[in-house]
């Protein structure tokens, strides 16, 4: 994969390309875990249709930045004020409620430049510290939270039709 990669702001016009392959990202991921029926339900309401993801696309207060290579978005980050169950949080925080890279773009440094641009982002932003959440059992997203100096700092629950998981809430200071 000698593509070149572009990263920028999704245009409208490449909004749908990027929730599909959002969906297809969690759909990669996350599947093997659910029951196909509430699972598809939630990807229904997360990425159909008017779901959660293209209203966020919508949102000037979300900030996103996508990979590109071609025209097909392989990957993208979601920076957003705070709204995980971040304990004491400090005035101003952020979250980064998401970094989703197709698997087969996995190891190839993309993630990598969409933490750079969402911590670079938050800082210019005036945020002192950023969370996110992460779904304990995800060892290679904790690792990769870890070398970026994220450290757990409580936990929430995720809840998918009746199975409900845990989460690890994780900061880093900026």
């Amino acid at each position: 994969m000698d593509e070149i990669i572009r990263y920028a702001t999704p245009s409208e016009e490449e909004a749908a390309s990027v929730v599909a392959m959002a969906r297809e990202v969690f759909s990669d991921t996350f599947a093997h875990l659910y029951d196909p029926a509430p699972f598809t339900r939630f990807l229904d309401e997360a990425y159909g249709p008017n779901g959660r993801m293209e209203r966020d696309l919508a949102d000037p207060s979300i900030r996103w930045w996508i990979a590109v290579t071609g025209d097909r978005p392989i990957g993208y980050a979601k920076l957003s004020k705070l709204t995980a169950p971040a304990p004491a949080p400090l005035p101003g925080a952020m979250e980064l409620q998401q970094i989703y890279v197709l698997r087969a773009w996995h190891g190839k440094g993309i993630a990598g430049q969409l933490m750079e641009w969402a911590l670079a982002t938050a800082r210019v932003d005036g945020a002192p510290e950023i969370y996110l959440t992460v779904f304990d059992h995800n060892q290679r997203a904790k690792r990769f939270y870890a070398r970026h100096g994220f450290a757990e700092v409580g936990h929430c629950t995720f809840q998918l039709g009746d199975r409900v998981d845990d989460d690890r809430v994780w900061r880093k200071p900026l």
